[in-house]
């Protein structure tokens, strides 16, 4: 039996509704998208659940020189850093590699010894640190801000003062 064109339609419940618009679906997905995200990203560490700051510190720094004086490669770091502090680093590795070339001179690895590591934490989970590297001509002064997320610390700020 074929419908009566002057009746019309009942609404079908599978339908979608006018509220379920393509748009209104993309969005939902997106939003879904966006707190699998949060939900899978990176997820904050309490301080009690990490290990001590003070030898990741020390290390970090040291490395940090190395990769700066190009006596080592800025990836070994990577899994120690954020993306925007090994973006940072990047620079400052390119920079440094073409000064060295215009002097015509090679990569060394630096001669330094860690001075006195100065910790402070602002909030639980959070480690604001100093840490003072001496050389043969220079001191120089090394800021890292570490994170714990993971259950692992991760630098989120590197300055070479």
């Amino acid at each position: 039996m074929s419908p009566d064109p002057a009746i019309p339609a009942t609404p079908d419940e599978n339908a979608p509704s006018p509220s379920s618009s393509p748009t209104s679906i993309i969005g939902a997905n997106a939003l879904g998208r966006y707190l699998d995200d949060d939900f899978f990203g990176a997820q904050p560490t309490p301080r009690s659940s990490l290990p001590d700051p003070q030898p990741l510190l020390s290390n970090l720094t040291r490395c940090v020189m190395e990769v700066l004086s190009g006596a080592r490669e800025l990836d070994q770091l990577s899994r120690w850093v954020t993306d925007d502090v090994y973006r940072h680093l990047l620079k400052r590795v390119v920079l440094a590699s073409r000064a060295r070339a215009v002097k015509k001179q090679q990569a060394q690895r630096p001669t330094i010894s860690i001075g006195s590591i100065i910790v402070t934490e602002p909030r639980d989970g959070v480690v604001e640190a100093v840490v003072m590297v001496h050389s043969r001509s220079r001191t120089r002064a090394v800021a890292i801000r570490l994170e714990g997320l993971d259950n692992r610390w991760r630098a989120s700020s590197i300055n070479v003062l």
